[in-house]
């Protein structure tokens, strides 16, 4: 953790600043983690700048391979990820191993399969389209899901013929130094992926703004998602944004009540509520609201919250002490702005004094005013809003400046034209699985460019057109 990997090594940090890494549950400092200054940045920038030419023309097929031995040694060492995370995230150990360990998987996969399939070139009259990689990239990922946004970066960049330095949250850095490892055991060529921890403000700021980045991919809150799309204008170089979300999921008078309120709940509370695409804004017709908050308050009676190392565990702490205070400040809004609580509330669940555990939480009577149905929480809080007409939800659900992720249940032909009408990135009918394949980002604020599969490819790739190459 005090080392960070650039051009094929393990390195000492340019600076002397470390910070500590916390246990989420137990309040503990577990690691310690080099922070990363304008130099080390320079030289990690330089190696892939470096590694670019050479790489950038090796064969797809070869870049392809590389990419098939990274997720080899990663599923070998899954349960090493899994251990990581659920240390430095609090995530329970069972969410650890079939959520985010298995993320990274599967977003591996889906890129192999996508980039074997990708047209790379292809003619149009006497054009050749050739599509290859941008160049340079800086990737800043989250604390909430470590391994499945870098494997939504890493994986296209590499199969596009990228070379990139890697940021990972400093507050949740260790399954990073990890992956660091698989890259260098998997035999990726020295410079085409590199990685420095530190802060936003400090090493993503100087990512950003890099003449020598060609592109950055930026997942987190808007709030930062505005100062990196800020630090690359002047050298106007691509940037690829997924940030916030207030996810709206409309339930259908023709929906089975209780099954779509439950599965509503479980969406929302699913990694302890910090998910930008958690459906967080649920709307129930009126006449059927007061049932429906019943059929929440027995969903969210059967959440587990405790040590995240038991098997019995479904929900873990909140990231850190800043985020624990956020939601308990928006809950305390719900209260004084008068929504009904159903369940959950201030503090810790009972018999808890230590970790940042936060109580399931559930707001009936929710106007659409209300700061609990207009501020992204991030966390284990659900607001339930009744609404008179389809007009009416679908208005309320677009109402925002947020367009990433929005849910509806019912039947599914009544579905698909409220689903055209709402203005998100992904529009889930019936809680589906999990589409890998399927194009993932936002509308608004809450970002541009697109992740997963050929999408994520055709973020890091630039277009070029060769004229008369078939004349």
């Amino acid at each position: 953790m005090d080392k960070f990997y650039i051009n094929g090594q393990w390195v000492a940090p340019h600076s002397a600043a470390r910070m500590g890494v916390e246990n989420p549950a137990t309040e503990e400092i577990v690691a310690q983690v080099a922070l990363g200054d304008q130099a080390d940045i320079d030289a990690a920038i330089a190696a892939a700048r470096a590694a670019f030419d050479s790489w950038t023309v090796r064969p797809v097929a070869e870049r392809i391979a590389v990419l098939r031995r990274v997720l080899e040694i990663y599923n070998e060492r899954s349960e090493e990820f899994a251990q990581v995370m659920s240390t430095e995230m609090g995530a329970p150990i069972e969410w650890s191993r079939g959520a985010q360990v298995w993320a990274g998987q599967v977003h591996i996969e889906a890129t192999l399969k996508a980039a074997e399939a990708f047209h790379w070139e292809e003619m149009r009259g006497t054009t050749r389209i050739i599509r290859e990689g941008i160049g340079v990239c800086a990737l800043i990922t989250p604390w909430n899901w470590p391994m499945n946004q870098i494997a939504c970066k890493v994986a296209p960049a590499l199969v596009a013929g990228c070379t990139m330095v890697l940021k990972p949250s400093e507050i949740a850095p260790m399954s990073g130094v990890f992956f660091a490892q698989v890259c260098h055991d998997a035999g990726v060529p020295a410079g085409v992926f590199n990685l420095v921890n530190g802060t936003g403000p400090d090493v993503g700021a100087r990512m950003s703004s890099h003449p020598d980045v060609d592109m950055v991919s930026f997942t987190g809150s808007t709030r930062a998602g505005t100062a990196v799309a800020a630090a690359a204008a002047p050298t106007v170089k691509r940037v690829a944004q997924e940030l916030g979300g207030k996810s709206p999921n409309i339930i259908l008078p023709s929906a089975d009540l209780e099954a779509a309120v439950k599965a509503g709940v479980a969406g929302c509370f699913g990694n302890t509520g910090q998910s930008c695409d958690a459906p967080t804004r649920m709307f129930i017709h009126r006449s059927q609201h007061d049932q429906a908050l019943e059929f929440a308050r027995a969903a969210a009676d059967e959440v587990v919250v405790g040590d995240p190392r038991d098997k019995g565990t479904t929900m873990g702490p909140l990231i850190s002490k800043a985020q624990f205070d956020k939601v308990q400040g928006l809950i305390q809004a719900g209260i004084e702005e008068g929504a009904t609580l159903v369940c959950g509330g201030l503090g810790r669940p009972a018999g808890m004094n230590r970790g940042w555990f936060a109580k399931p939480t559930i707001f009936g009577h929710v106007t659409h005013e209300m700061t609990i149905s207009r501020e992204e929480i991030f966390g284990p809080v659900l607001s339930i809003l009744p609404y008179d007409s389809i007009d009416d939800a679908v208005r309320m659900a677009n109402d925002t400046p947020y367009g990433l992720a929005a849910y509806i249940a019912g039947s599914v032909e009544e579905a698909k034209p409220v689903a055209r009408r709402l203005r998100a990135g992904t529009v889930n009918l019936n809680y589906p699985d999990w589409d890998t394949f399927a194009p993932f980002g936002g509308y608004k604020q809450s970002g541009n460019g697109r992740e997963y599969a050929d999408w994520g490819i055709h973020d890091f790739c630039e277009v070029k057109g060769v004229v008369g190459w078939g004349a």
